[in-house]
């Protein structure tokens, strides 16, 4: 098999720094921008991520029937990277910025842009995930892949702590609306030169024959064959908590920081410290778990990284440097664990394709992204609902104490059920010997 050279895993994990530029903002300031300076009260926050996310949740799938039905001169999924880039970057940047509008216009303004944003994330991300398969046929190879691109999507992460964050109050001038906005400029620009350069670095060496003839009915053949894959509902279902755990867990870090722990001033540097800890854990991956069998070194992570959630809410908010500690191991674990779950889902298509003998590599990554926004918006929409409940007030100096108290909840106990919830799914999955038997 071909061994992918060090320039092509660079290549190919710029792709997710890209993405991250974007993705990592969203996820990280995307609430705490609605609320705090867009304007938008949480409850609206909440519906619109739920309303958005279940929208573009089903574009995905026939924006990765279309990919796997693309033959270009470029490939069948690098062309996505040239066309759709700078579209990403340019709604990357309109989604953050304020109108001068009365509330009506501005609640319609958030959510065209914000659903703009995620078709074109799409257009470009669901090629970018199958293009994995295209490039090595090799699952060590993939999996060392699949960490330099999580590294990758943390270093995204961490160019938005560690240059957005500043530059929204050096830009801005005392105006956070106008510094979120020309930030993100600056963010938008950066995202679309790395997509160019994931394009240019990055070859596919293993192309499958395209049905031309097939249209969009035929997505419901294909849909089929995918869906009926008992490992391919387990990963998708898996998706779905992964992703509800994993927004609150990053979109939750703010308000804890802020109102839990007291230390607003603190936001900005707990925030790079996550994005350095997962960098450091997506790349320590092939080091921590070449030795041993990938589904049950997961199964394991999702175990230890539940307890760690449950301790991290017994942690006194004036211990400071313990919770920060804690929040990196949990980050940690995660990291270093995600590119083993994401190698499954090539095993998936590997599989799907030897049966069915046609390219399925869009649509069963592009269903998996449809389950990953589900799990946004349901995440989104918890924070939304659950701070309403609690009677979170955007910008308030301080909060009462129960709203403290599901901040707390959001952060910890409520991840940490969903983690616990992965693994159980993760013990429906078969392994190689299990489909053999």
């Amino acid at each position: 098999m071909r061994k992918i050279g060090f320039k092509e895993k660079i290549g190919y994990g710029l792709g997710d720094g890209a993405s991250n530029i974007i993705w990592q903002t969203i996820m990280l300031f995307m609430a705490y921008f609605y609320t705090d300076i867009y304007g938008l009260s949480a409850f609206h926050m909440g519906t619109m991520f739920l309303v958005v996310r279940a929208f573009d949740a089903i574009a995905d799938v026939y924006i990765g029937y279309l990919a796997d039905h693309t033959q270009t001169r470029y490939g069948q999924f690098r062309p996505y990277l040239l066309w759709f880039s700078l579209p990403f970057g340019i709604f990357g940047t309109l989604t953050f910025y304020t109108p001068d509008f009365g509330e009506t216009a501005k609640i319609v303004y958030a959510y065209v842009s914000y659903t703009a944003l995620s078709l074109f994330y799409s257009l470009v991300n669901v090629p970018y995930c199958a293009l994995i398969n295209n490039i090595s046929s090799d699952a060590k190879e993939r999996v060392s892949m699949q960490s330099y691109r999580f590294a990758f999507a943390a270093l995204g992460g961490i160019i938005v702590s560690v240059v957005a964050l500043p530059l929204t109050k050096i830009l801005g001038e005392g105006d956070l609306q106008k510094g979120y906005f020309l930030a993100m400029v600056i963010m938008g620009a950066i995202s679309t030169i790395m997509f160019y350069c994931c394009f240019a670095m990055t070859r596919e060496h293993y192309t499958k024959a395209v049905d031309k003839k097939r249209n969009f009915r035929g997505i419901y053949d294909d849909l089929t064959v995918v869906v009926k894959d008992h490992n391919w509902r387990c990963i998708f279902s898996l998706n779905i908590a992964s992703l509800i755990a994993g927004i609150l867990k990053t979109g939750g870090a703010i308000y804890f920081v802020s109102y839990y722990l007291k230390r607003p001033d603190l936001v900005g540097l707990v925030l790079i410290i996550i994005l350095c800890t997962r960098f450091v854990g997506a790349l320590s991956t092939t080091l921590l778990y070449k030795k041993y069998d990938r589904v049950l070194s997961y199964k394991v992570s999702l175990i230890i990284q539940a307890i760690i959630l449950i301790i991290l809410f017994a942690i006194p908010a004036e211990y400071v440097l313990p919770v920060c500690l804690v929040i990196c191991l949990i980050h940690f674990i995660d990291a270093s664990s995600a590119p083993l779950q994401w190698s499954l889902l090539s095993d998936i298509i590997d599989n799907v394709e030897k049966r069915s003998n046609i390219s399925l590599s869009g649509l069963v990554f592009s269903t998996n992204l449809f389950a990953i926004k589900i799990g946004i918006a349901v995440g989104g929409a918890i924070i939304g609902w659950l701070l309403t409940v609690g009677g979170y007030v955007g910008s308030a100096a301080s909060q009462t104490d129960l709203a403290i108290l599901i901040v707390r909840l959001i952060f910890t106990l409520i991840p940490a059920a969903f983690v616990f919830m992965m693994y159980l799914i993760m013990r429906q999955y078969r392994t190689h010997n299990d489909l053999q038997a």
